[in-house]
C-alpha cells in the first residue's frame, strides 16, 4: 500500500498544487484516464472547502491531504480543523456520514453551531457526484472528507 501525505497552509493557491499531486498519484495508482478529471475536481472542491474553513477559524493550522493506493482503490482524505471550532457548550460529535446523508442536503445540523452552511452542503454534493465512494466524518477536531475511485492492482 502506497501513501502520500501532504499538509499545506490554508491558501487558495495551494489548492491547485493539491489537485496536481492528487492526479499524479491517481495516475500512478492506475486510476483510469477517464476518471482523472473527477479526481481533480473532487480533490479541488474538498481542499477549497477545507481552506475556507481554516481561513475563517484556524488560519495557522495546515490542511491535511492523504492519498492512498490500496491496490484496488485510490483513496483521498482531506481533513480540516476549521469546522471543529465549536463553542464550549457544544458536545463533541463523532459521525460517519455517507454521500446521501446529513451535510449533503437540507439545513446545517444543529450541533455545528452555524459553522457548516449551504456552501458546504453544495460542495459535498458535488464531491459525492464525482467520487465512487464518499464518507464524511465530523468530530470536535474537524471534518474529514474521504473519497475513492477504482484503480488497477498493477503498480507501474
Amino acid at each position: 500500500m502506497a501513501m502520500v501525505e501532504v499538509a499545506f497552509t490554508p491558501l487558495p493557491a495551494h489548492v491547485r498544487t493539491a489537485r496536481l499531486v492528487a492526479v499524479a498519484v491517481a495516475r500512478r495508482s492506475g486510476v483510469p484516464e477517464s476518471l482523472l478529471d473527477e479526481v481533480r475536481l473532487a480533490v479541488g472542491e474538498a481542499c477549497s472547502r477545507a481552506v475556507e474553513a481554516h481561513r475563517k477559524y484556524c488560519p495557522a493550522k495546515p490542511v491535511k491531504l492523504e492519498l492512498t493506493d490500496t491496490g484496488e482503490r485510490f483513496e483521498v482524505v482531506v481533513t480540516d480543523s476549521g469546522h471543529g471550532a465549536a463553542s464550549a457548550g457544544d458536545q463533541p460529535e463523532a459521525e460517519d456520514d455517507t454521500a446521501g446523508d446529513e451535510g449533503l442536503s437540507g439545513p446545517p445540523p444543529a450541533h455545528t453551531n452555524g459553522h457548516i452552511g449551504l456552501e458546504d452542503g453544495f460542495g459535498l454534493a458535488v464531491i459525492a457526484e464525482l467520487a465512487d465512494d464518499v464518507r464524511i466524518s465530523r468530530t470536535s477536531a474537524g471534518v474529514s472528507v474521504s473519497m475513492s475511485w477504482p484503480s488497477s492492482a498493477v503498480q507501474r
